[in-house]
Parts: structure tokens; C-alpha cells; sequence
């Protein structure tokens, strides 16, 4: 198979979708690889080393989608892709569909296969494609948290861990997912005061018996959250629905209750986020200030530490990559049910449920195309 793998045009993303091990591992196999030049140099990987893994060069974006059967990337295409994706084309990427209607036409229009990362589920109901980045973000949400809490930044001017005579900072975790039990053990690392909050005692029982005592856990309601946000500093929004957009668990006139330069970070935004008042913003231009409460949206907040997230993400992508190379896209599908998940668009028509019924659009069962 012809495999394609263009430069990321998203606003400050600076992954690739794959290192110069996996381009080693298709061409062993006998696929072509194309690589738009430098597509990875942002990632610390440069065109030489993929070269030397049995690559080939590109100079343009256009080149690549042009000739790619299958297009390998991080993020979703952006407007400029959109003519560029082809009929047939198998792309494979995270899209986060739920949230951008816009994209998801455009992807319809197009005619492709679209098979999201984000979408791949175990039976256990895990999701092995997003983990890794989940992992990434959960941290760096307390990371960046953390940086906005100071009053140069117009935070509350809160040291999360504290010092000596000094109580540490309060971090209010909304979901015990991947996000939020890596955004409580960074906030418990510091030294903070945790509270981690979901509808799943099963989940809320694991966080319990992992973390130390100065994380406590509670069930997530309403009357819970809106009595906890009067006290915390720093509030993660870490809740997922699987392929679905996030349920607003933080509403508008919350806000008011909150103290000035409380910061919130919503990781769910690339699900339109948990908080009513999320807008996505960018690494260029990461925060916003509501009713003194500052909130960072950033969408692809991995991009910004990108060679971790470059290997985490080929080391969970590769082998589907290489299924979908060997087999094509309908027979791996068809043999693995976790990878058959992954597809939310064929030929123009939406096969994913939670994709249509964010948009109204209709909806075909994917056991028609395989």
C-alpha cells in the first residue's frame, strides 16, 4: 500500500504521525511510504532519518494526499485539507467529528474512509488510541494549570504544593478516566489537595485504592460540583464520551461562583468541552478570561511536548497502521472488532451513531460495507 504522511498544518502542532521506527517497519513489509519534507522536524525527527527507515521525500502537502491510498496523521484536516482528501482515500487521524460539524461534511463530501483514533475500542471498553495522548494531556493540564495560577497571569497567585506554614492548593478533577487519574497524580506529585469526581464508583473505588490520602474521591453531581468549585483553585475538566461531545457539567453562572482567578483547564474541549463556556484556543493563544475566571482550551494540547507524544502515539497506532497496509481497510475491520469501531465515515455516509446524532444527519450501519 501507498501510505502518506503530510505535515501538520493545526496551529502549533508540532507531532507527526510516525516515526522514523514505524516508516522502517511499512517499507520492511513492502509498502511505499511518502513523507512530506519536514514533517517530522518539530518532533526531532528529520528527513535524513526517515530516508534512512526507507521513505520517501515530498516537497508539497498536495503531493502527498495526491498520491497516498492511505493517509496517516495526528489531527483532523483542517479547511486547507479538505479539497485535498480524495474519493476512496482511507485517513487515518483522530477527528473528534462530534464537535466540528463543518469537518464532518466536509469528510462526507469527500467521499473517504474515515477511521478515528479516538474511536478504536476494546472490548473492555478502553480506548488504546487515545490513551497515550489522554496520558500526555492529563498531565500537562496541571502543568499548564499550574503556570495560570500565578498573578502575573492574572491567576489567584496560588502555589499548588504550598510551602512549610502555607496550605497547599486545592485541584477539583472532573473524571477518573485516563485524563483525570494523570492530571491527580501530577497534582498529588506537587503536593496538592486533590478532589477526583465521577458517576462510576467503580472508577471512583480504583482511584481510592491507587492514590495517597491527600486525593479523596466523590461522586459527581451537580449539587456536588457546584458546592466544590466555591474552594478550588484549579479545576480540570477530564470527562469523555467516546466519539460523543462532552456533557456540560460546569454551566455558565457557575462561574460567578467561583473566586477570581480560579484557572480552568478543559482537556475535554476537543469534544466541545465540559465547561458552556469553552472555546477552543490554540498553543499561540491559549487562555481566556470569563467573570475573573481564567480557562485554557488548548485543543491539542500534546502538540506542545511533541516528541513524547510522537512515540507514544506510533507506539499504540503502528500496528493497526500496518493491519490497514497488509489488509486493507475492510477486511482489518472486519477481523478486528475493536479497529471496526474506529470507522465514523465511509463513501459519504456516517457509520458511527454519536456522529449523527449530533448533527441530525443519517446514519448507516457499518455492516453494510464489510
Amino acid at each position: 500500500m501507498i501510505i502518506g504522511v503530510p505535515k501538520e498544518i493545526k496551529n502549533n502542532e508540532n507531532r507527526v504521525g510516525i516515526t522514523p521506527g514505524g516508516v522502517f517497519e511499512l517499507t520492511k513489509q513492502g509498502h511505499t511510504v511518502y513523507m512530506q519534507q519536514d514533517a517530522g522536524f518539530h518532533s526531532g525527527f528529520f528527513d535524513k532519518h526517515y530516508i534512512k527507515a526507507g521513505a520517501e521525500i515530498l516537497e508539497t502537502i498536495e503531493e502527498v494526499y495526491a498520491i497516498a491510498e492511505m493517509i496517516v496523521k495526528v489531527k483532523e484536516p483542517i479547511e486547507p485539507e479538505y479539497k485535498l482528501v480524495k474519493e476512496n482515500q482511507l485517513v487515518f487521524t483522530y477527528f473528534h467529528f462530534a464537535s466540528s460539524e463543518k469537518l464532518t461534511k466536509a469528510m462526507l463530501a469527500s467521499g473517504s474512509i474515515c477511521i478515528a483514533y479516538e474511536t478504536v475500542e476494546e472490548e473492555d471498553r478502553s480506548l488504546p488510541l487515545l490513551t497515550p495522548m489522554s496520558e500526555v494531556a492529563g498531565r500537562m493540564a496541571i502543568q499548564q494549570g499550574a503556570r495560570y495560577l500565578e498573578k502575573p497571569v492574572k491567576g489567584r497567585g496560588i502555589l499548588l504544593g504550598g510551602v512549610p506554614g502555607v496550605t497547599p492548593g486545592k485541584v477539583l478533577v472532573l473524571g477518573a478516566g485516563v485524563v483525570g487519574i494523570q492530571a491527580a497524580k501530577m497534582a498529588a506529585g506537587l503536593g496538592a489537595h486533590v478532589t477526583i469526581m465521577d458517576i462510576s464508583m467503580k472508577r471512583l473505588r480504583y482511584v481510592n485504592d491507587i492514590m495517597p490520602p491527600h486525593v479523596v474521591t466523590e461522586f459527581s453531581s451537580e449539587y456536588n460540583i457546584r458546592r466544590h468549585i466555591k474552594t478550588h483553585d484549579l479545576i480540570i475538566g477530564g470527562v469523555l464520551i467516546a466519539g460523543a461531545r462532552a456533557p456540560k457539567l460546569i454551566k455558565r453562572d457557575m462561574l460567578k461562583e467561583m473566586r477570581a482567578g480560579t484557572v480552568i483547564v478543559d482537556v475535554a474541549v476537543d469534544q466541545g468541552g465540559c465547561v458552556e463556556t469553552s472555546r477552543p484556543t490554540t498553543h499561540e493563544d491559549p487562555v481566556f478570561i470569563i467573570d475573573d475566571v481564567v480557562h485554557y482550551c488548548v485543543a491539542n494540547m500534546p502538540g506542545a511536548v511533541p516528541y513524547t507524544s510522537t512515540v507514544a502515539l506510533t507506539n499504540v497506532t503502528l500496528p493497526y497502521v500496518i493491519m490497514l497496509a497488509n489488509q486493507g481497510w475492510k477486511e482489518a475491520c472486519s477481523t478486528r472488532p475493536e479497529l471496526q469501531k474506529g470507522l465514523n465515515i465511509i463513501n459519504g455516509e456516517v457509520v458511527y451513531k454519536p456522529i449523527s446524532d449530533a448533527f441530525g444527519l443519517d446514519y448507516k450501519s457499518v455492516g453494510l460495507y464489510l
